[in-house]
């Protein structure tokens, strides 16, 4: 097929694209930065028409993966990337005859601040969710999947917490702050949740493409299922990176009140730096959030590929590889 990967200059847009490519499909990509991919490449911005339009025509399929994702931010800016941008790619794959969409959200979208124990894809919820990353996409998942139709097929696909070497999200966050003595666990440590190997991550979207049409007009959660302890997970990332697990505990409820005045504080003085906590960050921290994968791996005909144990295995080997590429130089 032909397939466009919108977003191909972060690890998932690019692990995507490679893939797709390298399953014999015919690759476009559409990001603002030049990816180094070997493939079609269209610079632009996901909320211009005109670039989404040259991008678009002659696709067989889409995976739009550009987003802001980020903890911090005017809502304006939110709102042109997620929402106007998803507008965009919709009316453009309509006009243009484009059969399917897989639109890559994220279960951000239906977490109140509840824990979540062994649940489902809920429905997206704009008006509860936690955040302007959390609402924009939202909404923009209530956009994509209403856009389903005969002639435009879309599934919603909503990796949850994916990590792997080349991170520069969570990954990269946690190894600078533990480094810097600045990684407390809060809480208990005790909350279990799921997070998705990148490799995993990539092969359901793949899998999405393929089976976007036989399923459609509804959204899945993927994640590796295998729930752990925060505190353990956090542990993992850090051993891997070679820097000190965070041995200081704060209490859950002063996490939270912390996350709620920082959210407060860079919302009115407009700082754009990451703040040490926010409410949503905290509630994540603090509350199991972990998902039944039965009706994704069935939908998407799919299954996870890496283990955890794997996983940090690689990530591991990804930061001595770093190393020695250092110290050789």
């Amino acid at each position: 097929m032909r397939v466009l990967v919108t977003g191909a200059s972060g690890m998932l847009g690019r692990g995507t694209a490679r893939t797709l490519s390298a399953r014999g499909h015919d690759v476009t990509v559409l990001q603002r930065r030049p990816s180094g991919l070997d493939v079609r490449e269209v610079l632009g911005d996901i909320a211009d028409p005109d670039a989404v339009r040259r991008a678009v025509r002659g696709q067989d399929a889409v995976v739009h993966l550009a987003a802001k994702v980020d903890v911090v931010g005017l809502w304006a800016d939110f709102e042109r990337a997620n929402v106007d941008g998803t507008r965009t790619v919709i009316e453009a794959c309509r006009s243009l005859g484009t059969a399917r969409l897989v639109y890559v959200s994220s279960p951000s979208v239906a977490h109140a601040g509840q824990p979540l124990v062994g649940a489902g894809a809920g429905p997206a919820d704009p008006a509860h969710a936690r955040g302007h990353y959390a609402r924009s996409k939202a909404l923009a998942e209530q956009m994509a999947l209403g856009a389903d139709g005969p002639s435009l097929a879309v599934l919603a696909v909503r990796p949850h917490l994916v990590w792997g070497p080349g991170d520069t999200q969570l990954v990269a966050r946690l190894v600078a702050r533990a480094a810097a003595r600045r990684l407390p666990v809060l809480g208990s440590g005790a909350a279990l949740i799921d997070t998705t190997y990148v490799d995993n991550a990539v092969d359901a979207l793949v899998a999405a493409v393929d089976r976007c049409g036989p399923a459609h007009g509804t959204a899945v959660v993927v994640s590796n299922g295998e729930p752990r302890p925060v505190a353990e997970i956090i542990a993992r990332v850090c051993r891997a990176a070679g820097v000190p697990a965070p041995s200081r505990r704060v209490p859950a409820r002063l996490g939270r009140l912390a996350g709620t005045a920082c959210d407060r504080v860079w919302a009115v003085t407009g700082r754009q730096d990451i703040p040490p906590v926010t409410r949503f960050l905290a509630e994540q921290l603090t509350t199991a959030h972990w998902f039944d994968q039965r009706r994704t791996r069935e939908t998407l005909r799919w299954a996870p590929a890496i283990g955890l144990d794997e996983g940090f295995r690689r990530l591991a080997s990804s930061y001595l590889s770093a190393d020695a590429d250092t110290g050789s130089s």
